[in-house]
């Protein structure tokens, strides 16, 4: 019964929420233009407040009713992630911001202790105390920014997001606590209302507020579910987009302030990888390497990846589980 009323609440907030934020957001001109569609047509920006209500209002209601601090503790990880994101929407910031700030979206884990002792790896697990605390703190500002780096074409975020937290989802209710579980489905239910809107062609983008708050409420509850590995598998494809960029163009920078684009729009409006040697590697410069494609046959093709990813996590669940 719980899970039914946050579900229904995190998912009919922003079902219907979204349409009116969309509207203030082009009256206020915080638009953007859309770079891969023809004529670049202006998208309003950012989403994450509306994603932040629906989740927010549903965690609320689970934590009076359970009284849980690791709900809490997601819920406070998650609100953190939305202000870091929402301050990079209003203002340019530097490359090490995003990362650095969200450091502070892990405190709420670690002094309301909604983390074990144990890491849970493929063959059994690992007693590590004292490791853990620091190690959580490279894991929420690692998974916020990997979902942020994912966030290039129209529904992407969002829609890996709900395919992700699949496996998630199910970890956590055998490895975890109810009660983690129940703090998940409103990230899996609002990412599908707003995946409605965000799907191709967007009517709205996430922005990093959006796109933060969905990575690092992913990671908290990855780590208060003690489903860390799985939620790694189940992100193999985003992973693997943000160590292709970091290591091809070396340091940390937003995309943004990078010269070259990893992709070139043709005129037929398919993209194609870039030919320039400098331009960073990302997982859609692999995807289009092999000839052209559309925005949406590039962004399925991601959609797939994630597919086999949850595949591959729901393996390894049933690997711990027989380990168990």
């Amino acid at each position: 019964m719980y899970g039914v009323i946050i579900s229904a609440i995190s998912f009919l907030t922003v079902l219907f929420a979204t349409p009116a934020v969309i509207r203030h957001l082009a009256r206020a001109g915080k638009t953007v233009e859309d770079f891969h569609k023809p004529n670049k047509p202006a998208v309003p920006r950012p989403g994450g407040p509306v994603l932040m209500l629906g989740i927010a209002s549903a965690e609320l209601v689970l934590f009076f009713l359970t009284l849980n601090t690791a709900v809490l503790a997601i819920l406070a990880a998650t609100a953190i992630a939305f202000a870091v994101g929402y301050i990079d929407d209003s203002r340019a910031m530097p490359g090490w911001f995003k990362p650095a700030a969200l450091c502070a979206a892990a405190l709420p884990i670690v002094l309301l202790h909604a983390h074990g002792d144990h890491l849970n790896l493929v063959f059994g697990s690992a007693f590590i105390p004292l490791l853990y605390i620091p190690l959580i703190f490279v894991i929420i500002p690692v998974v916020g920014n990997t979902i942020n780096s994912i966030d290039v074409l129209n529904g992407v975020a969002s829609g890996f997001i709900i395919i992700s937290s699949i496996p998630l989802l199910a970890a956590t209710a055998i490895f975890g606590s109810i009660e983690v579980f129940l703090a998940g489905l409103p990230l899996f239910f609002a990412a599908i209302a707003f995946f409605r809107y965000h799907k191709y062609p967007s009517r709205i983008f996430p922005g990093d507020s959006g796109a933060l708050l969905l990575g690092v409420m992913y990671g908290a509850l990855a780590i208060a579910g003690k489903s860390e590995i799985i939620g790694v598998v189940a992100l193999i494809p985003a992973v693997l987009n943000s160590f292709l960029f970091l290591s091809s163009v070396k340091r940390i920078i937003e995309h943004r302030q990078v010269r070259s684009r990893p992709v070139v729009i043709l005129d037929d409006n398919r993209l194609a990888a870039s030919k320039d040697p400098s331009a960073p590697i990302t997982l859609v410069r692999l995807i289009v390497s092999e000839g052209p494609l559309s925005e949406k046959e590039t962004s399925n093709k991601i959609f797939k990846l994630a597919i086999i990813s949850a595949i591959l996590a729901f393996a390894t669940i049933a690997i711990q589980y027989v380990m168990m």
